[in-house]
């Protein structure tokens, strides 16, 4: 490889390559410029060049952001890491595409919405509609290797993902965090309880959903929240 291309490879490392929403892109563009996403990026496309399979597909890794613009954020889920499985990871936190068999973790966070709102659980996994009407569904870490649980954390997407929470924290219009688990909620214990709801349980995985996840009322209580701060609430019901 020449000079040239040593010095073309580097400096289209150094940008940001995936289109991004312009209400995200503003807040973050000192994001992009960090060293621990030059280091990110490195990482990934060292990833891709051994052969190895990343997840969610890289234009859908900023589907969160993309379809929830910064303004228009009414609700935040926090998950962890994308699912690791063929077909699954889309972008979005706990959610699959269409045809995907509907994981554990989503099978019962419906069967919370229905006891809570008496919503029938949905034939697929493809929570769409939430992010396109204002639910930010945000994993931690954005990227996967299949079949290789938490394969990516400790890589930088950490400081990103702080950054997106801080950003909707200091939005002036009241937010809903929803934090399940203990990892959700220590990501974002800096959230200013003054102005938005945060609402904690436990992780719908069927390992914890059982100490407490059921029976909380979220999705009640959430759009109770954004009707009384003058916000339109959120459709549960997934079309």
């Amino acid at each position: 490889m020449t000079r040239m291309q040593v010095h073309q490879k580097e400096r289209a490392l150094s940008q940001p390559t995936i289109k991004l929403d312009e209400s995200w892109l503003r807040e973050l563009q000192g994001e992009f410029n960090a060293p621990y996403m030059r280091s990110l990026r490195e990482f990934l496309v060292s990833e891709k060049q051994a052969g190895k399979v990343i997840f969610p597909p890289g234009n859908e890794i900023f589907n969160a952001l993309n379809l929830t613009h910064l303004g228009s954020v009414k609700v935040v889920i926090l998950g962890q890491d994308p699912y690791h499985g063929d077909g699954q990871a889309m972008g979005l936190c706990f959610s699959v595409h269409k045809g995907v068999r509907i994981p554990p973790s989503l099978k019962n966070i419906y069967k919370e919405m229905e006891t809570d709102l008496g919503i029938p659980p949905a034939m697929h996994g493809d929570l769409t509609s939430w992010a396109q009407q204002g639910v930010l569904l945000l994993n931690s870490v954005m990227t996967v290797e299949r079949g290789r649980a938490a394969s990516h954390q400790g890589k930088g997407w950490e400081k990103f993902t702080d950054a997106v929470i801080a950003a909707v924290n200091r939005q002036s219009s009241p937010v809903v965090f929803l934090l399940w688990g203990s990892y959700a909620q220590k990501k974002a214990a800096f959230v200013d309880t003054s102005r938005h709801l945060v609402l904690k349980g436990p992780h719908p995985s069927p390992l914890s959903a059982h100490t407490g996840f059921f029976g909380k009322h979220y999705f009640s209580k959430a759009n109770e929240f954004l009707m009384e701060n003058n916000i339109t609430p959120i459709d549960w019901r997934l079309p």
